[in-house]
């Protein structure tokens, strides 16, 4: 049912798994290195054609300086910290609510209501454009942070209900109906109880929805256009004139706009790793 270990197989096995993960690691990490160096080229690079070569010179302070000082970027990476951090506590803060009611109680319809939630993850979301869009125009919500982060909140929150319910069906229910016995309230239960145990969860799931939606570029180009409520991946495009793609800029930017999810990856690394493998319930 399982693979079996790259330890227990053959030698010759284990040396063509050796010799071929540094060739797989390399072309993984190829358009990232590209990535860096193209951040640190000068325009005449890419005018000359030398897209590969050495740079002709490191315009590193120049390139990144311009992105900081020269640009709106300052203000797309503050559009994204006001756009993905209210939509991260909003869908997290849900579906612990939907999740506990949906993994806890027991009541008519309570499967069909879960296959609700996640039903919206099967549906491919280009087809949403026109009518989303259409809705946030109706409600005068187009091209404003409020409109994207209502959007973000409801389409993550299937997600992380799915994910909540799961989390919380495999905690001791022992502990709930001992609590229940000694006549706590259920909002208690839930407040004291079990969300304490679900920090694990909540900081994996808040790592995922961070990153999903500060990556977002689809509904950041359809639900928002100027400096005024664009994400930094919409506003990274804006760098390209009408007849010169500053690929160093545009580069640098990329950059500096990968920085935030991976510092927040890092910086919780280990409530994620256990939330993934739910090795905090005891």
């Amino acid at each position: 049912m399982f693979p079996k270990p790259i330890q227990k197989q053959s030698r010759a096995a284990q040396i063509t798994y050796q010799s071929l993960l540094p060739l797989a690691l390399i072309m993984w990490l190829l358009p990232l290195l590209a990535v860096g160096l193209f951040s640190v080229r000068p325009l005449s690079d890419f005018t000359n054609g030398n897209y590969w070569g050495m740079p002709s010179s490191f315009e590193f302070f120049n390139n990144y300086g311009r992105v900081f000082f020269e640009s709106d970027m300052p203000r797309y990476l503050w559009n994204s910290v006001l756009i993905t951090v209210p939509t991260v506590v909003g869908a997290v803060a849900l579906s612990c609510m939907t999740g506990f009611a949906l993994g806890i109680y027991r009541f008519k319809g309570n499967l069909l209501i879960f296959f609700m939630f996640i039903a919206g993850n099967f549906v491919p979301f280009q087809i949403l454009m026109v009518p989303v869009r259409d809705l946030t125009v109706s409600a005068g919500l187009y091209d404003t942070k409020l409109g994207l982060i209502l959007f973000h909140v409801a389409f993550q929150t299937g997600f992380c209900t799915l994910f909540m319910r799961n989390f919380i069906r495999a905690l001791p229910f022992e502990l709930i109906e001992a609590a229940r016995v000694e006549g706590v309230a259920e909002w208690r239960i839930f407040w004291y109880i079990v969300l304490p145990l679900m920090r694990p969860a909540i900081a994996a799931l808040s790592v995922l929805v961070f990153t999903f939606i500060w990556n977002d570029y689809f509904w950041a180009i359809v639900l928002t256009q100027g400096p005024d409520a664009q994400p930094v991946t919409a506003g990274i495009t804006s760098f390209n004139s009408q007849f010169v793609a500053q690929y160093h800029l545009m580069s640098a930017g990329s950059i500096v706009a990968a920085l935030p999810p991976v510092a927040m990856f890092f910086m919780m690394q280990r409530h994620f790793i256990a939330g993934l493998t739910l090795g905090a319930v005891k």
